[in-house]
């Protein structure tokens, strides 16, 4: 067949073939995640009590596709408390074994069980005394009978039409080694602010740990009136310190209402609207408000849901305004 036929035929391949090609990829799969989670059982129960015990760091192996997923594995033990690194099975014979230490568990990714290097690596590793858990569709091979625990994946078909490509196997290895590491993380308590620690930089380090207290307008910046002061007086303030709004509060320092640019617009429509008019009169009484140590993120889904442009930040206990919040410094942090 030509380039220029194969090029026809595949323009003839219909939108309904392609949607339902896709589709029979992903059930597929997702058949092949329901049946693994169904056949759990104590063999995962002693892979969890063994990587809980393990004084050292769990080393996650595998070839191929299955040391593609080994890395991701690797990652996210790390990323959510337990310590994990990917060594591939070859380097580990050339000299990488100097990485692995008697405190060690290994994990050992082979979805046929059959992979000669890791097959090859396991025998010295056992030699050491390390513990291995294996993940593997096949309980009766090389790999498996090196290990303490078997992990068996269960995948009776993969998600290709030849049965060929690595998609349903793949994807029960990710899922059980997500399974593994969620698990430890839970039994461990290992917790948002946990997370956050591991994890400062870029937008999810922003998430976890920016907030409101990191980026409200404070001192001379935040703008702030007492009841029976004027409109013409506040709108003064807000324009000093370069507000959209101002906190309004007792004799006693006390947040009692917050005054806007959209409260003033709305003032200015109705028939008796004067600049000397009190701004208790005007302000929106009650307000929504922050707390210093109010998550960022949470102050956006504030701002966002109440359509608002600023938030009174206030001392906790006392009410008193400590800070301003505009919608703008969330924009910068692109946390709207």
């Amino acid at each position: 067949m030509t380039t220029d036929m194969k090029v026809q035929k595949m323009k003839a391949v219909s939108d309904a073939f392609i949607i339902s090609s896709a589709r029979a990829v992903i059930t597929g799969e997702a058949a092949a995640l329901k049946f693994a989670a169904k056949c759990l059982g104590p063999d995962f129960v002693k892979a969890i009590r063994l990587f809980l015990a393990t004084r050292g760091k769990i080393v996650v192996m595998g070839v191929g596709k299955s040391g593609i997923i080994a890395r991701k594995i690797a990652s996210t033990l790390s990323s959510i408390g337990t310590p994990s690194v990917y060594i591939h099975p070859v380097e580990s014979l050339h000299g990488d074994m100097g990485l692995i230490a008697k405190e060690d568990a290994i994990l050992a990714l082979s979805y046929s069980g059959e992979t000669e290097e890791t097959t090859k690596l396991l025998p010295l590793l056992a030699k050491e005394g390390l513990k291995i858990v294996s993940l593997t569709n096949n309980p009766g091979s090389k790999l498996a009978r090196w290990s303490d625990i078997i992990l068996t994946l269960n995948v009776r078909r993969e998600a290709c039409p030849y049965n060929i490509v690595p998609t349903s196997s793949t994807a029960a290895m990710l899922a059980v080694g997500d399974a593994l590491a969620v698990t430890l993380m839970k039994i461990k308590g290992f917790d948002s602010s946990s997370f956050a620690r591991l994890h400062p930089g870029g937008n999810l380090g922003k998430l976890l740990t920016l907030r409101v207290g990191d980026l409200m307008h404070k001192g001379a910046a935040n703008p702030v009136v007492k009841t029976g002061t004027t409109v013409k007086a506040a709108l003064a303030v807000m324009t000093r310190t370069r507000a959209g709004a101002t906190s309004v509060v007792d004799a006693r320092g006390r947040l009692k209402g917050f005054f806007t640019d959209g409260d003033l617009r709305r003032y200015l429509q109705s028939p008796n609207a004067g600049l000397q008019t009190r701004i208790e009169k005007v302000m929106t009484r009650n307000p929504v408000c922050a707390t210093p140590d109010t998550m960022a993120i949470e102050a956006a889904r504030i701002i966002s849901l109440r359509k608002i442009d600023n938030l009174p930040v206030i001392a906790r206990g006392t009410k008193r305004p400590i800070g301003i919040l505009d919608e703008k410094d969330l924009l910068k942090e692109g946390l709207i």
